[in-house]
């Protein structure tokens, strides 16, 4: 299985990143015997073990926070567009290339009917109760998507989907 190599971006700890995948950072360290757990910097590559490499899977998503609008690509070929709701100013959607790390259905609360975590701590795709907010920035940072969307979303695309965030 190949396995997922994440590249250290500045200001990131590996305490961060282990919260971030949800990895014990005993098993980072295990994965990655060479690296001194005190000192990593930007540009390292990380072993993160339990995942498989983002390039072994077929899909792909890309979100524009400006056009609220989410792209599922299989193969490099659009499949889908989906209408979303977005960060509010305060609480901006984070930018950057993540990975789907976990799904659970029936999450409560505002999340709707599914939540897939993103690999940033406290940011995931998911459904909402208030299908009114669905084409505004409304949101904490997390992407809301309406539920039957989001559960279309989720039955399609494996754990280790690659998730490009853009402004």
């Amino acid at each position: 299985m190949f396995t997922l190599i994440h590249t250290v971006k500045s200001g990131e700890t590996l305490n961060q990143i282990a919260r971030d995948y949800r990895t014990p950072i005993a098993t980072i360290i295990r994965a990655n015997p060479s690296i001194n757990p005190n000192v990593i910097y930007p540009g390292q590559s990380i072993v993160i073990p339990g995942f498989p490499s983002p390039h072994t899977i077929p899909y792909r998503i890309e979100v524009s926070v400006s056009n609220r609008q989410l792209k599922l690509f299989k193969d490099g070929v659009l499949q889908k567009q989906y209408p979303i709701a977005v960060g509010r100013i305060l609480h901006g959607t984070p930018t950057g290339t993540f990975i789907i790390i976990n799904k659970a259905p029936n999450p409560g609360g505002p999340f709707g009917t599914m939540w897939m975590s993103l690999s940033k701590e406290h940011y995931g795709i998911h459904g909402t109760n208030d299908p009114s907010s669905i084409g505004k920035a409304v949101s904490k940072g997390c992407i809301r998507m309406y539920n039957r969307d989001v559960e279309e979303l989720a039955r399609l695309i494996p754990i280790g989907t690659a998730v490009v965030i853009r402004p």
